[in-house]
């Protein structure tokens, strides 16, 4: 393909994907932070004072004021950096308060559903622990899984860099607030479907080897239960949630997105369907939680276009006539 119908074919793509207004953006974001203070409150937790946190927080005030700053880029790599930092800040952010309200989340009272779970995945003829025995027992196969699993935070970047090179920063914003719609659908699901994984429920004895979650779900989400924690350490946050898995809804919208970029789907398809068969055994997920995961990101693919639609045509301008409301002084 020439380089001028390339260009013609990423600016009728581009003209298909409906653009997310930045104060909607930032309206996210507000909600998300403003949503995790609630919880954190209503469970008695709060942040660590750690370097962590700090670094985190002149990471957010920098990338905001260098977006702010090239709003008008003057040059193609300032676009470029613009775009990228913008993508990248967003999803890390994202990914941050969602982690964070997983634990006073977690910290609720209703009961684990492992046992239910479970029957799910013998319904669907799936034995964990003959899966997890498999990979103990190859050990040229446990470097790869982990990898795999571990590429959530590979492929994001890949795609908004890419998004960023080719100015496609609709295709970016849309990719983030599918991510972030998903999220909440899986925080909303989580408290009542809390599960302590099948690498504690299921397995026995002496562990040959030692997934990447290990048994942070079951230690963890019993801690908070029994008020042991009171602070949440963000250079130690674990991933607590077992039902519906973020792993496979992440995976899903990966693919998703990776099958509308010509040079890097295949890879990252591939990539991505690794994660999906890592996710079993190194984030101890029944496969009752991928099927969820998989559900929730199928909805969000569908329903994120459809708002992002809705925020396009609308205004924040009934904020502006509450004066109106106001009654007249008498002169």
């Amino acid at each position: 393909m020439s380089g001028s119908r390339v260009h013609r074919h990423q600016v009728e793509l581009r003209s298909k994907v409906p653009f997310l207004p930045t104060r909607w953006l930032i309206l996210i974001v507000t909600i998300s932070a403003l949503m995790d203070g609630v919880l954190l409150h209503a469970a008695g937790l709060s942040i660590a004072e750690t370097p962590t946190a700090l670094g985190f927080g002149v990471w957010a005030l920098a990338a905001a004021f260098f977006c702010i700053h090239f709003r008008m880029p003057a040059t193609e790599r300032q676009r470029i950096a613009r775009d990228f930092i913008e993508g990248l800040s967003l999803f890390a952010l994202i990914s941050l308060l969602g982690a964070i309200a997983s634990y006073p989340l977690a910290a609720g009272h209703h009961a684990l559903v492992d046992p239910e779970l479970e029957r799910v995945d013998l319904t669907l003829h799936f034995h964990w622990v003959s899966l997890y025995e498999w990979i103990a027992g190859h050990s040229w196969a446990q470097m790869p899984e982990r990898v795999a699993y571990l590429s959530i935070f590979a492929t994001p970047a890949v795609l908004i860099g890419y998004f960023a090179w080719t100015e496609r920063r609709a295709e970016s914003r849309a990719f983030l607030a599918t991510f972030w719609v998903a999220a909440v659908m899986t925080l909303s699901l989580f408290p009542l479907f809390p599960a302590a994984g099948p690498f504690s429920s299921l397995w026995r004895g002496a562990a040959p080897y030692m997934p990447l979650s290990a048994l942070y779900q079951d230690q963890v989400i019993l801690a908070l239960r029994q008020h042991a924690i009171h602070q949440i350490d963000l250079g130690e946050l674990h991933g607590l949630v077992c039902a519906p898995s973020f792993h496979a809804a992440s995976a899903v919208i990966y693919i998703a997105t990776a099958l509308r970029v010509r040079s890097l789907r295949w890879p990252l398809v591939a990539l991505n369907i690794l994660m999906l068969m890592a996710t079993p055994v190194e984030g101890t997920h029944y496969l009752a939680d991928l099927l969820a995961g998989g559900i929730v990101a199928v909805t969000a693919l569908w329903l994120t276009p459809v708002l992002i639609k809705m925020a396009e045509g609308a205004s924040f301008s009934w904020f502006l006539r509450i004066r109106e409301l106001q009654p007249v002084a008498a002169e």
